[in-house]
């Protein structure tokens, strides 16, 4: 099957299914599109019973994808710089310590105990795997997924100063939560000893120097953008900067997403919009990375979905896999705990902000494609189960109530 063959069939049934829901269902796309293709393929499994056809086609379909490679070589550059372009920078600015501590330190934390928690749990029941691959397991499932936490706190109405929490954290807690697994991936594979000043230097490469980039990128763009006023050519310059700027990250092995999150930073902030873009330009700008969030959005949560098939499912795997979310909800509770103390004195943060932080820190692709990079002798079956459980309640289950949460929480304080 050619790739285009793949890509037009991943865009006629996200066309469908995001119709079904915009027309039936009514959900945040993000869920919808996670039901509708669910539903779509365990109904599929239903009738392989029957004739195992329509199963062999679309595992056929899923066979030919690298949901890790798509997800984050390509899709993820794409979906964070628009993310960031419609980004408050001055909200962020005025929460960029608590949210540097947030996407740093309590990612550390959470890694630590998920890694904890799991490995004591899955001893309980009677699964003989080595503390160290449930590390790995917390530095995959701790870091918040931007893509989802983007797509749904658009539609919940939280506070602003505590969006612009969430949603920074998001952003920016993917190269530390990447530099976390690909250290305790090494370690893992029994290669040679990773020191802390390899730790460090890792750390200075791909966060500081993934930053550094999206700088120069986002500078780059805004003088282009300055000297002239096509609108046309100004859209074509900021895909570009998305996929010049991702190629050169790659190259250099520096972080791509927090290349293009900083670019995007910058390219969206409001001063430097009124000095490089008319109003016409800005208005097509806006409106194409609005779709392109949009229909990669859909392509990423339809494949989610479909990613069901490559699963191997058993009854202790799923209980397994329940019993890690009240253990990633408490660890991710205990993490933000500290930071939120420290800053709450010299911000105002909205009360209750760690239980709307705990509640709202959804989990999405990332973690399921880190998942789908471990080895077999890392578990890989077991944690990709105990991955796509959690993501699936995440999106659903939380991403359906957390706007409700947010509510109940301020009529309580109003009271």
């Amino acid at each position: 099957m050619s790739l285009f063959a793949v890509a037009s069939i991943l865009i006629v049934i996200s066309a469908l299914f995001g119709y079904i829901n915009v027309r039936f269902l009514k959900l945040p796309t993000t869920i919808g599109l996670m039901v509708i293709t669910i539903v779509f393929t365990l109904l599929i499994l239903v009738t392989s019973f029957f004739n195992s056809a329509l199963l062999e086609y679309e595992i056929l379909l899923i066979s030919q994808i690298d949901f890790k490679s798509v997800l984050l070589d390509v899709m993820l550059s794409f979906l964070l710089f628009a993310g960031a372009l419609h980004t408050n920078f001055q909200q962020l600015k005025v929460q960029r310590k608590p949210i540097f501590a947030f996407a740093t330190f309590s990612t550390i934390i959470s890694t630590f105990l998920v890694g904890v928690f799991s490995f004591y749990a899955l001893k309980f029941m009677s699964f003989e795997v080595e503390f160290i691959y449930c590390l790995l397991f917390g530095a995959l499932i701790s870091p918040t997924d931007p893509i989802a936490v983007l797509g749904i706190l658009k539609q919940v109405g939280a506070p602003k100063k505590l969006e612009t929490k969430i949603v920074g954290e998001s952003l920016f807690n993917d190269g530390i939560g990447v530099v976390i697994f690909l250290t305790i991936y090494q370690i893992a594979k029994g290669g040679k000893e990773i020191t802390v000043g390899q730790v460090a230097e890792m750390f200075v490469v791909e966060v500081v120097g993934g930053i550094v980039l999206g700088l120069f990128l986002g500078w780059v763009t805004y003088r282009l953008l300055k000297t002239i006023d096509d609108y046309d050519t100004e859209v074509i310059i900021t895909v570009a900067t998305v996929m010049g700027g991702t190629v050169l990250a790659q190259y250099f092995h520096l972080s791509a997403p927090l290349a293009m999150v900083t670019a995007g930073l910058i390219v969206g902030h409001d001063t430097i919009r009124e000095n490089s873009m008319s109003e016409v330009t800005e208005q097509y700008v806006d409106k194409f990375w609005e779709l392109i969030d949009i229909l990669l959005n859909t392509i990423l949560f339809v494949l989610i979905g479909m990613e069901l098939l490559v699963l191997t499912f058993s009854s202790k795997y799923i209980i397994a896999g329940l019993l890690c979310i009240p253990l990633l909800l408490f660890a991710r509770y205990l993490a933000l705990s500290l930071p939120i103390k420290l800053f709450a004195k010299k911000l105002e943060f909205v009360p209750n902000t760690n239980l709307i932080m705990t509640w709202g820190g959804l989990r999405g692709g990332i973690s399921i494609a880190l998942a789908l990079s471990l080895t077999t002798e890392m578990n890989r079956d077991l944690f990709l189960v105990i991955t796509y459980i959690i993501v699936v309640f995440s999106i659903i289950v939380q991403g359906l109530t957390v706007g409700k949460l947010i509510k109940w929480v301020t009529k309580q304080n109003r009271n």
